[in-house]
């Protein structure tokens, strides 16, 4: 058994296609049915029925492709830890960010960083929260900042802020002078969200659920900016993160303190769990769990 099985493996499995498969690794669809028939072979198992019209993965195969997951990431790993060894501070990686958060806590931690550490190579991939804790868990990209809470027998934390998701509404809104309300007063409102695949986009959700009703969405953006202004011209309510208030110029708009749920909005930095982190990506985790430190 070797890593090049094991690869054609996921990517046939990814495909739901030989032909397809071949096409991406080119390879000719002859190599690749048999190096996949070797594997079977090795394992003493079949993993893909090919009797149907559309080739289906078979509940062994299931249970493989979990070990062979493992393997690669784990094979990646080994490279970057050689690769780090070799280019030691000289080092690079792939930092997710998801467009609200960076907006407002992020240019000042990134502009001292590289200041600090002007070889390291840091490559900023600005993506929803929940779609970047996917692309942790496959290898794409090596530390990224979530909203907790994230599953703990996946990725390993490092808490950097507390704060609260506040309610932004329209001057001339009936709610627009108080100071503070409950969730379930929003039952009938339209809500500006954002988009999903931003983790805010399942906590105001869920915070609405846990209130006893199903949020009417109107309108869904990766624009904070652009929300804010259809609040304001009350074709809706949004949802911003507290540090955008404390930011922004909010005196033409009603900012309100939601309760029962309050809506949490706790950051941290996130990586996959036991996956080895290269000298540089060590370095920006530090770095920014000390700036943020240092603001408090």
């Amino acid at each position: 058994m070797n890593l090049k099985q094991l690869e054609y493996f996921l990517e046939i499995e990814k495909e739901k296609s030989f032909s397809k498969a071949s096409q991406t690794l080119h390879v000719s669809q002859p190599s690749l049915s048999k190096v996949i028939h070797q594997l079977e072979e090795e394992l003493g198992i079949r993993l893909f029925d090919r009797s149907t019209r559309h080739l289906r993965i078979t509940d062994e195969g299931k249970m493989m492709l979990i070990h062979a997951q493992q393997v690669i990431r784990a094979a990646d790993d080994m490279k970057k830890a050689a690769d780090d060894l070799i280019q030691r501070r000289k080092g690079s990686f792939l930092f997710g960010l998801p467009p609200v958060i960076g907006s407002t806590l992020f240019p000042d931690v990134i502009a001292d960083f590289r200041a600090t550490y002007p070889d390291t190579d840091m490559q900023i991939i600005e993506e929803g929260a929940k779609i970047m804790e996917a692309s942790l868990l496959e290898g794409n990209i090596d530390v990224g900042v979530a909203i907790l809470p994230v599953a703990s027998d996946l990725f390993d934390v490092r808490p950097l802020i507390q704060k609260h998701l506040l309610l932004i509404v329209a001057p001339d809104h009936p709610l627009a002078k108080e100071k503070k309300i409950t969730m379930k007063e929003l039952r009938h409102e339209r809500f500006l969200m954002f988009q999903q695949g931003f983790s805010l986009y399942d906590r105001v959700r869920e915070g609405c659920i846990e209130a006893g009703f199903e949020p009417t969405v109107i309108h869904e953006s990766t624009q904070w900016d652009f929300l804010v202004e259809m609040a304001k011209k009350n074709l809706g309510v949004a949802f911003v993160p507290e540090t955008l208030c404390e930011k922004m110029d909010m005196t033409e708009v009603g900012v309100i303190e939601v309760t029962d749920p309050a809506l949490t909005w706790d950051l941290a930095l996130i990586w996959r769990k036991n996956s080895y982190q290269s000298h540089a990506t060590r370095e920006w985790i530090d770095f920014v769990e000390e700036s943020f430190r240092a603001k408090k």
